[in-house]
């Protein structure tokens, strides 16, 4: 069912509907605006009851409590000070490429929190793209544990060292491997979602992109085998649209006035979040997987948010001062609400910051993969990949 109507709801004031003119700037969570003559549901139902915290009001925060609110904020620095260390280990010639999701914090933590982790049909699927950090370290990602993969060595549990920074693998908690080809992960999400349909527990699949990705074939036969009559998939289909395809600007490239005006073609349920507010965001992620588990139909979000570093480092990876930075702003709003002191933000920062210059200096003294595993995973249950020794 296609979501055309806009509610609100008052307890948890957040409004979650965003201009819809390829502006580059994203509106504050408390303002919302028509979109030529028609507005996408984006009002969040929150399971959450208001509640008080020392003292202070959590309403304006949609009632989340103030430990999920700062729990988020500390995975937020987190993913923000690893990101930034990764784009240091390129610079300092410690890494090839570095390609990452600062600025996507706000979207990719509340996701992280929300998903069911655990290894199998039972548990939720994902499959990212190389901007899912902020979601990964929401859901346990070391930052050594990055470190090892942007530096190449074999100690990296997700490649063995051989891929891009930010290219995961967790089978553990069903993290489907990352691609470089361009939005190659829609159409394998569909396999996933298949299997958790045929094993009915409600869990479901999650894929995530980015709006350029969106002029592929497979994005397209996403949204068709995902809506048949009869045999929808529980998929939670998402496109992070941060207005920028590489070095191609947003407008020009989409006929539609939202993105996600694509998915009422398929009669799946739709909207659009302000993915800079994380309030907003979890709300919002928290009402779609609750619709995706009780009918087992997909759901589809666009999420606007920032790219504060460029494409990666092939386009500098400078910081953008002209784009909306989520966390600082986030930051801003527990300061004010008494929830968080500066000079607490300070030691959250500072301990991260420690963490990842010290792993980097671990991992500076491990080994790098050797020639001979070039092979190694290829074939199921390691069997012999080498084409000379069949």
């Amino acid at each position: 069912m296609a979501i055309t109507k806009n509610t609100s709801n008052a307890k948890n004031n957040v409004k979650n509907v965003v201009k819809n003119k390829g502006a580059k700037k994203l509106l504050p969570s408390s303002v919302a605006s028509k979109s030529k003559g028609k507005v996408v549901k984006t009002a969040a139902k929150t399971t959450a009851k208001i509640t008080k915290t020392s003292g202070k009001s959590t309403d304006a925060f949609g009632g989340l409590s103030k430990q999920l609110l700062l729990q988020m904020h500390d995975m937020m620095v987190k993913s923000r000070v690893l990101e930034e260390r990764l784009i240091k280990i390129y610079k300092a010639g410690d890494a090839y490429f570095w390609i990452g999701g600062a600025g996507e914090e706000a979207w990719g933590v509340p996701l992280g929190l929300l998903i069911n982790k655990g290894q199998g049909p039972a548990h939720d699927f994902l499959h990212l793209h190389y901007r899912g950090t902020p979601t990964l370290v929401a859901m346990g990602l070391s930052m050594i544990d990055s470190i090892r993969l942007i530096m190449n060595r074999a100690t990296d549990p997700s490649t063995g060292g051989r891929n891009f920074s930010n290219h995961y693998c967790f089978p553990k908690w069903n993290v489907a491997p990352v691609s470089s080809p361009i939005e190659v992960q829609y159409i394998q999400a569909l396999g996933t979602a298949h299997v958790q349909k045929r094993h009915q527990k409600k869990a479901l699949t999650v894929v995530t992109g980015g709006d350029a990705g969106t002029a592929e074939g497979d994005f397209a036969s996403c949204l068709i085998w995902a809506s048949r009559k009869g045999n929808e998939l529980p998929m939670l289909i998402t496109v992070q649209n941060n207005y920028w395809g590489i070095s191609t600007s947003y407008e020009g490239q989409h006929g539609e006035s939202q993105i996600a005006d694509r998915a009422k073609a398929f009669n799946i349920r739709s909207r659009v979040i302000n993915a800079n507010d994380p309030v907003e965001t979890y709300l919002a992620v928290q009402e779609e997987m609750e619709y995706i588990r009780r009918t087992g139909k997909p759901s589809f979000v666009e999420a606007k948010l920032s790219r504060l570093y460029g494409h990666s480092s092939a386009s500098g990876a400078n910081f953008v001062t002209t784009e909306v930075d989520c966390l600082k702003e986030f930051e801003n709003k527990l300061f004010a609400a008494g929830f968080l002191t500066k000079a607490e933000a300070k030691n959250i920062w500072e301990k991260y910051e420690k963490e990842g210059f010290d792993a980097q200096q671990q991992v500076r003294s491990e080994p790098v993969p050797t020639a001979e595993s070039i092979w190694d995973n290829v074939f199921a249950n390691n069997e012999n990949a080498d084409w000379r020794k069949f």
